[in-house]
């Protein structure tokens, strides 16, 4: 029973999160790694304010604080690349295809759970995936003859495939760190904040680190950071929003990372009470309830254009291959 209340409340987290990423890039359409810093350093303070209040309550031990770091700063940097590459891409791409496009996540999940979890799977749950990433293509291609994928081309749809990848990889890796607890933690099981606070810290750190590579793609030199930085500071406070254009600032930009960050620990919690591949299966099934919804005349994205015939038809093909996933292949799920 209480996997399935943090499933369904995952599932309400997700859709909701899917809607106010593509509106908070709105006001923020410049400033999408001052976005993401903010996202980043949101997750230590929270993380580690609630991280500090269960270790003098007793529901973290000192073990569970000395679990090995290597794999958490392994999940930093991947969630870093994930965030910020995600951000730069999801600027110039329509609504609809971002979370048709992070879809994907899925395919890299069960490839990386089968290299480096060793996991098995089932001719269902391959089908399955297969048709996942066949639902992807057939929307994606019909947006582009439809001409909303025209101006950017595929470019910025694959920068978003990737950046899923990266994504999907942290996850497994958290996923064999609670696998791995039990061996240091004598059967205990290990407390996700403590996962969040050191993958979070991790995150912050490449976030900033990367920037000057990732500051590139946007064509913004090393030298400009700091009056980067600055201006996006004014376009997030919402300073002179008649003069620049920052409307919606800063409320939904905030109400962004409080959602990704609630939807961050109902997903982890999931995680842990289940796998990696579950929650993920989970969020995905808020995939046709953001089609529909940026189907609407949305605050801050403007008239919505007419979804192609196409992008349903790969749609049906995708959650199509979700439910043979997880009907027919999850008993089938073993390890080596």
């Amino acid at each position: 029973m209480q996997i399935i209340v943090i499933a369904i409340t995952t599932l309400i987290m997700s859709t909701t999160n899917k809607i106010l990423y593509k509106m908070a890039l709105v006001p923020m359409k410049n400033y999408p790694f001052f976005l993401a810093q903010i996202l980043t350093f949101g997750y230590v303070i929270v993380y580690s304010s609630i991280l500090l209040y269960r270790y003098k309550n007793g529901l973290v031990t000192r073990e569970m604080l000395k679990m090995p770091k290597k794999p958490f700063i392994a999940i930093g940097f991947l969630e870093a690349l994930g965030l910020a590459i995600g951000m730069a891409a999801a600027i110039n791409l329509p609504g609809a295809s971002i979370p048709i496009l992070n879809q994907v996540y899925l395919v890299w999940q069960l490839i990386f759970s089968a290299t480096i979890l060793k996991k098995k799977y089932s001719l269902g749950q391959i089908v399955g995936c297969l048709l996942v990433l066949i639902g992807v293509v057939i929307a994606i291609t019909s947006e582009f003859k439809v001409h909303s994928l025209e101006q950017s081309g595929l470019f910025w749809p694959m920068i978003m495939v990737c950046s899923s990848a990266f994504s999907a990889g942290a996850s497994i890796i958290k996923e064999s760190i609670f696998l791995d607890s039990k061996k240091h933690l004598q059967g205990k099981s290990l407390d996700i904040f403590v996962v969040n606070t050191c993958g979070s810290t991790a995150q912050a750190f490449f976030v900033f680190l990367l920037l000057p590579f990732l500051s590139h793609l946007k064509g913004i030199r090393v030298h400009e950071l700091p009056r980067y930085f600055k201006e996006g500071a004014l376009c997030f406070f919402n300073c002179n929003a008649a003069d620049q254009g920052f409307y919606g600032a800063p409320i939904v930009p905030l109400m962004y990372v409080i959602v990704n960050l609630a939807f961050n620990i109902f997903n982890l919690s999931l995680l842990k009470e289940s796998s990696a591949v579950v929650s993920s299966l989970c969020t995905t099934l808020s995939l046709p309830v953001s089609i529909w919804a940026f189907t609407f005349n949305l605050p801050l994205l403007g008239t919505p254009t007419t979804l192609p015939q196409g992008l349903y038809v790969g749609t049906i093909i995708l959650i199509l291959g979700l439910i043979i996933y997880n009907f027919l292949g999850k008993n089938n799920e073993v390890k080596q």
